[in-house]
């Protein structure tokens, strides 16, 4: 474990440019040894109406879901880009709902003056960089020197994990790192051939963020995760660990009378949710002793002898909707009688195609509802899936991650996939500027959304499950294009995890998105063999999305999962700050709901956190 030491409390700080004006041409800061070199530097100033945290919204604001306005509709400045950012990324992950609890059992939702350094980062080998940034506050204390370390979740873009690693760091006074993990929002407009700067705006030439290369399409929309030919997850936690070393050289420019801020001098911590989580559980494989603590929550990792997620993905895609049918009560959103009434037609498809029993609708959904309990999916999980199979996020994962882990370009997907803006009439077309301009803020990273269409190039009319098929075929099959997958797949496998780092886990077990039955309860079980120091915190009526519950039906079923992060990470720190304080131990909860009434802390039924 790393040792935390005492320094000298900082005699000057570095002058700040005006403004906060991009200083990407300045001089590097100093690096530590076998550090990578960061391109495109930037140094930005946000204090007053325009934070580290919340870029000056509050709390309406941020629930509001109008978006924070550009001046301009088809060129946002950097600022308004980053403010919108801001505003997606924490609506997209945290439950902000009245009485839902964030800001007043757990997390803050206050303003945090500082600055931000930005830069390009690349993993050797790869063809295009990540994102890397750094939020430094102005309480941030030079002699009880800490890091946050954290990956976005999903695929989001670089602010994508800013309410979990950024509302609890920046409170306790530490800097905040963050990396996209190469994915992101940094989608490229083939028509237009306009890409997206350092700074968020956008542009046709330059030092781009991701411009996609030699892609095989002209029309349509390209995004790093599917279209980089990196295979990102693969790397994951490399991403991890170079934010971590961008952090230290950040805090060598922000503080240069201390520097040099290393891993031995400066308290790491690794932080990430979804497949942020996932990406700390690979960067807790790295040696060194680069991180003091790893927190992963609800964590998008596979572990090699096992069916991949990506096998359950494709199967889900396939079957869900009809084995929705054995479900009775399905939460709301989708519409029960729309989902119904497609996963009728689905069971028929199937059957007809033999890849379900049955001479009735019910007897097919329970044919299809066997296979999923079969591959290791609870009802619980199932019926959380009803938001996944409504809103076709089965699908939409299945194509980008069969492109990532084949390293097919643009236009080259082996089923025939393709991404394209939505023209006024909702059919692919040729993106309007205003809309191309809200895709770095807003853009999940995985379309469709944000007005960029998943199109299926080989829909035909005779065989609708031919796509879904194709995907499937690429995680199982013999071809070539399949053992292009597979072998992606094979690269993302987690592996154990360093002896001696302290590492919480927590999952819902009624995630329906990345069950936990196929990820956590594997790889927890997988570390344990291998040695590992992990805590294990198991939450009944927890699912994936803290956002769903704004819908009424959701926040009756279940409860948030951010409030256990928040207490593990509380947990953990206090140990490492006082090492007569336990660690979190293994704990099966069983909160409490809140339906209509304000969340109290008594009902997340939280594990206390232990003296030795």
């Amino acid at each position: 474990m790393n040792i935390h030491r005492s320094l000298a409390p900082l005699c000057a700080a570095l002058a700040l440019l005006p403004g906060g004006i991009s200083v990407a041409d300045a001089a590097a800061p100093r690096s530590t040894a076998a550090a990578p070199v960061f391109e495109q530097w930037r140094e930005t100033a946000h204090r007053g109406n325009d934070d580290l945290l919340v870029a000056g919204l509050g709390i309406d604001a941020l629930r509001s879901p109008t978006a924070p306005a550009f001046a301009n509709a088809t060129q946002p400045t950097a600022e308004e880009a980053r403010r919108r950012a801001i505003w997606s990324s924490w609506r997209g992950i945290a439950d902000l709902t009245p009485g839902g609890g964030f800001g007043d059992v757990y997390g803050t939702l206050q303003s945090v003056p500082g600055r931000e350094f930005s830069a390009y980062a690349r993993i050797p080998g790869a063809g295009h960089p990540h994102r890397v940034l750094v939020q430094v506050p102005d309480s941030f204390d030079a002699a009880r020197r800490c890091l946050v370390v954290a990956a976005s979740s999903g695929s989001r873009g670089i602010y994508g994990a800013i309410a979990v690693a950024g509302s609890w760091g920046l409170a306790h006074g530490c800097a905040v790192a963050y990396t996209d993990k190469g994915t992101g929002s940094d989608y490229y407009d083939l028509d237009a051939q306009v890409g997206v700067q350092a700074d968020g705006t956008l542009a046709s030439q330059g030092a781009l963020a991701f411009v996609p290369a030699t892609p095989h399409a002209t029309h349509g929309i390209a995004f790093k995760h599917a279209h980089s030919g990196d295979n990102p997850e693969a790397d994951w936690g490399r991403h991890l660990l170079q934010a971590l070393q961008f952090g230290l050289q950040a805090l060598d420019r922000a503080y240069p009378d201390a520097a040099p801020f290393t891993p031995a001098t400066t308290r790491t911590l690794g932080v990430g949710v979804s497949n942020g989580g996932g990406a700390v559980l690979r960067a807790a494989e790295i040696d060194g002793d680069w991180f003091d603590a790893m927190v992963a929550g609800e964590p998008n990792v596979s572990v090699a002898g096992a069916p991949p997620l990506y096998d359950f993905v494709t199967q889900a895609a396939l079957l869900m909707p009809c084995a929705l049918l054995t479900q009775q009560d399905l939460p709301q959103p989708p519409l029960h009688a729309q989902a119904a009434a497609a996963g009728s037609q689905r069971c028929a498809l199937l059957e007809a195609a033999g890849q379900v029993q049955g001479d009735d609708t019910a007897t097919q959904a329970l044919s299809a509802r066997q296979q999923l309990a079969d591959a290791g999916l609870s009802d619980a999980a199932l019926r959380a899936g009803a938001f996944s199979t409504g809103f076709d996020l089965w699908r939409a994962i299945a194509v980008t991650y069969a492109s990532a882990y084949g390293r097919f370009g643009a236009g080259e997907h082996p089923c025939g996939y393709r991404f394209s803006a939505a023209a006024a009439d909702g059919t692919p077309g040729p993106a309007a500027a205003a809309l191309r301009a809200t895709w770095w803020s807003e853009g999940s990273g995985i379309p469709p959304g944000s007005g960029v269409l998943l199109v299926d190039g080989n829909a035909a009319a005779e065989d609708p499950l031919r796509g879904l098929n194709c995907l499937r075929t690429l995680g199982r099959g013999d071809g070539p294009d399949a053992r292009r997958v597979r072998a992606g797949i094979t690269e993302a496998a987690a592996k154990a995890p360093r002896r001696g780092l302290p590492i919480v886990v927590m999952h819902g077990r009624d995630d329906g998105l990345v069950p936990v039955s196929m990820t956590s309860d594997r790889y927890v079980g997988f570390a344990r063999k291998a040695g590992a120091q992990i805590a294990y915190w198991q939450v009944d009526s927890a699912q994936h999305f803290d956002s769903l519950l704004a819908f009424p039906d959701y926040r009756a079923r279940y409860v948030p999962l951010l409030p256990y992060m928040f207490a593990a990470m509380d947990q953990v720190w206090d140990h490492l700050e006082d090492p007569a304080r336990a660690l979190p131990q293994d704990a099966r909860i069983q909160p409490t709901p809140r339906a209509e009434a304000p969340l109290l802390r008594e009902q997340l039924s939280i594990p206390a956190a232990r003296s030795r």
